[in-house]
């Protein structure tokens, strides 16, 4: 299998890697420019930019750029160990490093209004959208278009069926708490970036209540966002799901939700 073919399968299995490129080469090196290397958050790699000590000091690289999510560029001299140079045949190495990442996806869990609100709305966003809600004839493409994934199985089966990374936002727009409360605790399990859930503060108190007599430590109920949404005075489930998607932007891109200057 390529280097290529293998970005292809990381791509579809929503997965994350770096990958390290040789852009410049002077003098005696190990690989040209061009060499490419791909290393997964574990630290296994696929291909070379040398190996050795520099190729070892890429991995480190690479590894941190997967975490802060920044490209990089590394420079190195291979003229003498003693200096801390990673090599000695006398050439310099440039390599990039670049975070692959798989597309954020919105995760909508509930095909009400709101829920097939967002849907449309994160879709045109640019957005991965995977709805999820037991009624079949709510989740479907005609009821609901946009999505790119369509789950019917019970709201305590998500994460059977659904594959949740660092960069999938869960959007919890049930019909009711009791919902909520079934699905929430393995949610907290992963490494979602972020879980909201509608409705009022007295509803997500009473969520909240019932998950703590259930075990749920505070430490994840701090997790979830409720109300969720950036505070717009909406009342149409459009103008609700604009709310919820202008805070999940602001929070993937940094941003404070402030007047611009």
């Amino acid at each position: 299998m390529s280097l290529f073919d293998e970005l292809i399968e990381l791509e579809a299995r929503g997965e994350s890697a770096a990958l390290c490129t040789i852009t410049k080469s002077r003098g005696s090196t190990p690989r040209h420019v061009g060499s490419k290397m791909l290393v997964y958050a574990d630290g296994t790699i696929s291909g070379s930019v040398g190996g050795g000590e520099t190729e070892r000091r890429v991995i480190e690289e690479a590894k941190k750029v997967l975490v802060n999510g920044k490209p990089s560029i590394l420079e190195y001299k291979l003229d003498d160990p003693k200096k801390g140079d990673p090599g000695l045949c006398g050439g310099q190495l440039e390599v990039f490093v670049e975070p692959i990442t798989p597309a954020p996806t919105i995760l909508v869990v509930g095909a009400g209004h709101i829920g097939k609100a967002v849907v449309h709305l994160a879709y045109w966003l640019g957005f991965r959208v995977v709805l999820s809600d037991d009624r079949v004839e709510l989740c479907n493409p005609e009821a609901a278009p946009g999505a790119d994934v369509y789950d019917n199985d019970p709201v305590d089966k998500i994460t059977e069926n659904v594959r949740i990374n660092p960069h999938t936002y869960i959007v919890m727009a049930t019909r009711n708490s009791g919902l909520d409360i079934q699905s929430l605790p393995a949610l907290f399990e992963t490494p979602a970036a972020y879980i909201g859930v509608i409705g009022s503060k007295r509803r997500w108190q009473l969520t909240r209540d019932k998950l703590i007599e259930a075990g749920i430590s505070e430490e994840k109920l701090n997790m979830v966002v409720s109300p969720m949404g950036l505070d717009l005075k909406a009342e149409t489930p459009e103008e609700i799901a604009l709310s919820i998607m202008a805070q999940i932007v602001m929070r993937r891109l940094g941003g404070d939700g402030k007047k611009m200057s």
